[in-house]
């Protein structure tokens, strides 16, 4: 349950509901700045008649509530006057680590000129083997800025841990939740406290009630700039990485409106499957795609087998955009064909 109170709701009035909630046994949370409280375990709304300065309660029966549908229509935002979940997807991409100052600009100049506007890279890489490549750190961060500024594009970068929420703040306009932090949820709960777009992938053993319960603990905060991010799931099959879940991208749009995009590098493992998995996710309702690219493939430091060519990511983005305009063109002609039936004869 969800309870939205008017705008002058005074400190009085909010001690005399929460009373109220505590002597129904129940817990609850104050979103001090969407002036709203979240109630659990209880859907009947007649306790909160006798309060004038309630303006609105929202009976939710499912577990995850402010990510909800009935909590919210549709979450739109802009990063850097780029809308997300405007209905034309977004691309975005780049190496899974930032290698050294020449790949990433090599990189950005390279998907700008494609009109890609987001770029990715990981500066602090949380890796299975502490042997393997962990990152360049600050100065990973301070490349892949630099050549955002120069190629007018916004930075998409991973947060590992909150002792490094200060420097990746600074440097990154969207703030990535790997799979492994999904379920730090004293992490999401300082992430609601921020004033920037969080990317939260699925955890790898997730279900999917889970990974929404992990946006509300963001949304908790304040922080309604969340973009779902499904990145593949645990599986008994060694054939493949991950199974990349594209069945979860139509659910979560029934059961959420927070934007959602697919990874399909990390679900496949793969990069002979990342473009027919990139096209069906974006048939599945996708409202993004996060792919690794490289210069280089066989040389990246990373994620080398997963990572498509600059020519492989070319040839996949003019496949998209022939795509997403032919979505297009239908859902354009269905609206003209619902209008026409029903005008006035």
């Amino acid at each position: 349950m969800i309870i939205r109170l008017k705008k002058n709701t005074n400190s009085e009035q909010l001690n005399s509901i929460q009373n109220k909630i505590k002597s129904l046994g129940c817990d609850f949370f104050y979103r001090e700045k969407h002036n709203e409280i979240i109630v659990s375990k209880l859907n009947n709304e007649k306790p909160f008649e006798i309060f004038d300065f309630v303006d609105e309660v929202l009976l939710i029966e499912t577990r995850h509530q402010l990510s909800n549908t009935i909590y919210k229509n549709k979450t739109r935002f802009s990063v850097k006057d780029i809308e997300i979940n405007s209905g034309v997807a977004t691309i975005i991409a780049g190496p899974c680590s930032i290698e050294n100052e020449e790949q990433i600009f090599e990189t950005a100049e390279f998907i700008s000129k494609l009109g890609v506007k987001f770029i990715r890279g990981g500066a602090f890489k949380p890796r299975t083997s502490p042997y393997n490549f962990r990152g360049l750190g600050i100065d990973g961060l301070k490349f892949i800025s630099a050549a955002a500024k120069k190629f007018d594009l916004r930075v998409v970068t991973e947060l590992m841990d909150l002792s490094l929420l200060d420097d990746v703040y600074n440097y990154a306009d969207v703030l990535q939740i790997g799979s492994r932090n999904m379920s730090n949820f004293y992490m999401l709960n300082e992430l609601g406290k921020i004033n920037k777009p969080v990317m939260l992938k699925r955890g790898s053993n997730s279900k999917t009630f889970e990974w929404l319960l992990a946006a509300d603990y963001i949304m908790c905060g304040g922080n309604e700039q969340i973009i779902l991010c499904e990145r593949g799931i645990r599986s008994f099959d060694p054939e493949m990485r991950n199974v990349f879940d594209l069945n979860v991208i139509p659910l979560v749009k029934s059961m959420s409106h927070l934007p959602i995009f697919a990874d399909p590098s990390h679900g496949c493992g793969n990069a002979t499957f990342v473009p027919q998995m990139s096209l069906a996710a974006l048939a599945a309702g996708a409202d993004g795609l996060m792919i690794e690219i490289h210069p280089e493939p066989v040389k990246a430091l990373s994620d080398s087998q997963q990572a498509l060519s600059f020519f492989e990511f070319e040839m996949l983005l003019n496949k998209i955009n022939k795509m997403t305009s032919a979505i297009s063109n239908q859902t354009q002609n269905i609206t003209e064909q619902n209008q026409i039936l029903t005008s006035p004869k």
